[in-house]
């Protein structure tokens, strides 16, 4: 998988800037999205800014390309994942909590009306 889905020589690089410090961070972003109750298209905005920023820190510390599409697509598309899950649990438990007597929860991520 090395050199299609990450540039670095080892996994464990990808996987800590990636999907740790990015997917925290991309799950703080759809929290914030969700509890400002902005949609979908602005967390997918906000997503796509923190891919930029992700793909630098794999260019500072580990000499990564900075400009590469194939890279910057697949950090993206696996923050896009870690943000759309903060966003729906966090929307999920706002409407669960807020509209109490019109919604519940069903599962951590999806409500339903009652």
């Amino acid at each position: 998988m090395q050199g299609i889905l990450y540039e670095e020589p080892s996994v464990w690089q990808f996987f800590f800037i990636t999907c740790v410090l990015g997917g925290w961070t991309a799950w703080r972003t759809g929290k914030s999205v969700a509890e400002s109750w902005g949609d979908v298209p602005r967390l997918v905005l906000y997503v796509a800014l923190l891919g930029w920023g992700i793909r630098f820190i794999h260019h500072a510390l580990f000499n990564g390309t900075m400009f590469t599409l194939q890279y910057y697509i697949v950090d993206t598309l696996v923050l896009l994942l870690f943000a759309t899950a903060g966003f729906r649990y966090y929307r999920t438990k706002q409407m669960a909590s807020m509209y109490y007597w019109l919604y519940e929860k069903t599962s951590p991520f999806s409500w339903k009306a009652k």
